[in-house]
């Protein structure tokens, strides 16, 4: 049996991607706090309740649209595994802007606290492993 094989491990490997992508598009929604009709976005979290959903599926990808020729592409979604979920409870700006930076920094970091504890106990499941196999 691989390492990658124990679903404890694999389990903790998505939720450490889940929370880098999260921290990705928390910092694009702090980023365009001050662009007009923004709208903040927020990633879903994983669920576990079956060893099939351990790697995540492929979801349909958010693009984005270039509206002007002198706009730069941008890179959005499309290598993210991982589904957007907008939330209706937001106040908007009179520019259309819906970014409470307030609740982003928040979210960052809860988003942090979560990541640390992810590590924390991969390492230690790690840690576990070498003392079984004597190489501690």
């Amino acid at each position: 049996m691989a390492i990658t094989d124990i679903p404890i491990l694999s389990m903790l490997r998505t939720r450490l991607q889940w929370a880098q992508e999260r921290q990705r598009v928390l910092a694009e929604n702090v980023a365009n706090s001050d662009t007009a009709n923004y709208r903040a976005r927020d990633l879903a979290a994983p669920k576990f309740e079956e060893p099939a959903q351990v790697s995540p599926a492929t979801v349909s990808t958010v693009s984005l649209a270039r509206t002007e020729s002198g706009h730069l592409g941008g890179i959005g979604l499309s290598g993210s595994p991982f589904r957007t979920e907008s939330k209706g409870n937001y106040e908007v700006r009179p520019t259309g802007n819906a970014v409470n930076l307030e609740d982003e920094m928040m979210k960052v970091a809860a988003n942090q606290m979560d990541y640390q504890a992810a590590t924390a106990l991969y390492s230690r499941s790690l840690n576990l492993i070498k003392t079984a196999l004597g190489k501690r």
